[in-house]
């Protein structure tokens, strides 16, 4: 058996992966690929609807917040964010807290003015920055709600009078939080909610055309929602994959239900990591991330020998980012607990000959 802790595209429930397969073939007894379903029929739109009305549902979202699936992944949002919601003489506030912040922060420069109110980079983004001040001007307040490379994760939302825009790629639907509270929140499909190739994005209608900027038509996320997603051809297949994930994380009891077994499997992990005379984690204690779990070992020559062994074991997906170097496991919400106790078992046993 084969454990999966991909950073992304990663792990998917295995129910998905087999009504997938099943529709690439034939579409619910239409005779039709999914692949090739027009994205006009009512057939696709019935897709459509019921995705977004599942985001909805499990983010329990008011009726001022819109369900978008876009095309592209969260890097295209670093720039479309800006562009619908930064003059060229405004000012946006960016926490930067890895390397996604800071490419948002730099797409946004393009756009108008950014204050950094906060940087880990000191620190070699170890933690998140606990003492900062959001400027009132600010036309809003960008964070990334977690790490994917550095293992760290906003573990309380800052309370800001500011409109919030939140990038959650990697721990969006994992945990409970008031996801109204946000006036835009954009994330890359491909880790808790389904396939790559589209785009999640949920904004709060009231904050869209504030600025004086003409917008590509493409760009303008008033016209999106105006078509409901259905501007252009969507990413069809992927907004399917993403209906049968939010399904699934229906029938799990939603979000307040798999957030308990993501704090079960975090719980883990981080408990075998600190018991261990091999390994260590590289977060803060307070601000390590639920989803993506970075640590390294006290002699470095043993890391080789570590991948191959869990490799052996059926473990795949843990070498660290290139930019940090050691160990990553991801445990999105399709990764089941019973993975990581093979992980810390196999860590165990790898420790116990060295």
């Amino acid at each position: 058996m084969i454990h999966n802790f991909n950073a992304g595209p990663s792990i998917l429930p295995k129910v998905v992966f087999e009504e997938a397969a099943q529709a690439v073939l034939n579409y619910n007894n239409t005779g039709l690929s999914i692949l090739e379903l027009g994205h006009r029929t009512p057939t696709f739109q019935a897709v459509m609807d019921e995705a977004r009305a599942l985001l909805k549902e499990l983010m329990q979202l008011d009726d001022d917040h819109e369900v978008l699936f876009l095309h592209g992944g969260a890097s295209t949002q670093f720039m479309q964010v800006p562009m619908n919601l930064l003059d060229d003489k405004d000012t946006a506030a960016y926490a930067d807290t890895g390397v996604w912040g800071t490419k948002a922060i730099k797409e946004a420069r393009l756009f108008g003015k950014v204050e950094v109110v906060c940087s880990g980079k000191e620190s070699n983004y170890t933690g998140i920055p606990k003492d900062f001040a959001v400027p009132n001007d600010v036309k809003y307040f960008h964070i990334t709600t977690n790490n994917t490379i550095y293992g760290s994760q906003w573990q309380k939302i800052p309370v800001t009078s500011n409109v919030m825009v939140a990038d959650m790629s990697s721990d969006i639907l994992s945990r409970v939080m008031d996801f109204n509270a946000f006036g835009l929140i954009y994330a890359g499909a491909q880790k808790n909610i389904g396939a790559a190739g589209v785009n999640v994005v949920v904004v709060n209608k009231n904050i869209l055309g504030k600025i004086k900027r003409v917008i590509p038509t493409i760009m303008d996320y008033r016209n999106h929602i105006k078509e409901g997603s259905m501007l252009n051809t969507p990413p069809v297949f992927a907004v399917y994959v993403c209906m049968l994930t939010l399904r699934w994380l229906k029938e799990q009891g939603g979000v307040s239900a798999i957030e308990k077994i993501n704090n079960q499997k975090a719980a883990l992990l981080y408990g075998a990591i600190d018991e261990s005379h091999l390994f260590k984690g590289t977060v803060a204690v307070e601000d390590r991330s639920k989803m993506n779990v970075c640590f390294v070992m006290n002699d470095p020559e043993l890391e080789i020998p570590f991948l191959n062994f869990a490799k052996e074991n059926g473990i795949v997906g843990i070498k660290g980012h290139r930019l940090v170097g050691g160990f990553r496991a991801s445990l999105y919400n399709a990764l089941p607990l019973s993975s990581v106790q093979v992980l810390v078992d196999v860590m165990k046993a790898f420790g116990n000959k060295h």
